[in-house]
């Protein structure tokens, strides 16, 4: 296995065999219960009725009935079922009938392609993608989500920051195509 946090540049590939891959030593197909509970700062299941949480605000998880859930009941049930295990370092795992399914990464992994200043420079470095979808708020462009199917992979581009922000694999929507 391959793990593309040590190897960032596997990412700018158009074309990608995610059977060869792993994201912090958990690979695509591997149950959720692999992922390091240390490592899992937060939680989303089905379980969870309604949450709050945010920038210096504690996670709080309330379940249907009313009752508050810690965040190791949410993190059980959804390694157990679907849903995303958020982890230190700005990485997810996307779990679905409790196999990690999908991978996302955010935050300072990125800065590895902080090199690219500019939308085109992203093109040049990752390829015409099989499909571009522009992102605009109230007419301002807020960046573009470059779908690469040969990958099942989602680069986004922050137009307002002018750097890469996202770069997700595995089953998310839009990731294997019309």
């Amino acid at each position: 296995m391959i793990e593309i946090l040590d190897n960032l540049d596997l990412l700018s590939r158009p074309r990608l065999d995610l059977t060869t891959v792993e994201m912090d030593g958990i690979a695509l197909g591997a149950p959720a219960t692999g992922v390091p509970r240390l490592s899992i700062v937060q939680a989303q299941s089905s379980i969870v009725a309604r949450y709050r949480g945010g920038t210096d605000i504690d996670s709080e998880y309330y379940h249907a009935d009313g009752r508050r859930l810690t965040l190791d009941e949410v993190v059980h049930h959804t390694v157990r079922s679907d849903g995303f295990l958020y982890c230190t370092g700005k990485l997810t795992y996307k779990v679905r009938a409790g196999t990690v399914v999908g991978f996302s990464i955010r935050g300072p992994h990125l800065s590895h392609f902080a090199h690219l200043s500019s939308y085109e420079e992203l093109l040049a470095a990752f390829g015409r993608p099989d499909r571009a979808r522009k992102d605009e708020a109230y007419g301002d462009l807020m960046g573009y989500d470059n779908y690469y199917w040969g990958a099942r992979k989602l680069v986004r581009w922050d137009a307002w920051d002018h750097r890469v922000s996202l770069i997700n694999l595995g089953a998310f929507e839009g990731n294997t195509g019309p």
